[in-house]
């Protein structure tokens, strides 16, 4: 369990309720990553906000590309809730185990376009190093044919898995119940 406390959702009242209906997944529960914040709603809903904004934004980055990111970023932080949560969004766009199974260990050597690749390079440094970025990473996006909005979208998503890879693991946030009955992601 978290290291924290986590209202559960049949324990919620008011607001809280509210949000917890809202954010019921197809599997009849809320994420973990969300319930965290069940002690401060004001973190939930902005926690919420983010996500939308980084997964749901433009259509100048793909659903793939997006949970490519995810996958990426999560991997080189070594964040097992979210690989697991985003190797099977990614698995459900491509339905490619094999592409995703590659992607999580070595994505240089995955079957991708040279556009995605030069995309997950940009973000593993930003992961890594990121007061070692310079103007000339951002054109070398513009060169393999991002625009500045999908530079911005690419940036963004890679901030959001910083941020909660680190709520996870830094709260010791576990994987749902749901996905001790499927099989693990890697």
């Amino acid at each position: 369990m978290a290291w924290i406390p986590m209202i559960p959702e049949d324990k919620a009242e008011r607001g809280l309720k509210d949000w917890y209906d809202k954010l019921r997944e197809p599997w009849g529960g809320v994420d973990n990553i969300l319930r965290i914040h069940s002690i401060n709603i004001p973190t939930l809903k902005g926690h919420y906000e983010l996500y939308q904004s980084a997964m749901k934004g433009t259509r100048d980055l793909t659903g793939k590309q997006r949970e490519m990111i995810a996958v990426v970023v999560s991997t080189v932080n070594q964040c097992h809730y979210w690989i697991v949560h985003h190797g099977a969004g990614l698995r459900k766009i491509t339905r490619d185990s094999d592409l995703v199974e590659q992607i999580i260990k070595d994505y240089k050597k995955a079957d991708i376009p040279k556009q995605d690749s030069t995309m997950l390079d940009y973000v593993v440094k930003l992961t890594k190093e990121p007061g070692s970025m310079v103007e000339a990473d951002v054109q070398t996006l513009r060169d393999a044919g991002f625009s500045d909005v999908g530079i911005l979208d690419i940036v963004q998503v890679a901030g959001y898995y910083a941020y909660v890879n680190r709520l996870a693991d830094g709260l010791g946030v576990e994987l749902e119940s749901i996905w001790d009955e499927k099989k693990p992601v890697h």
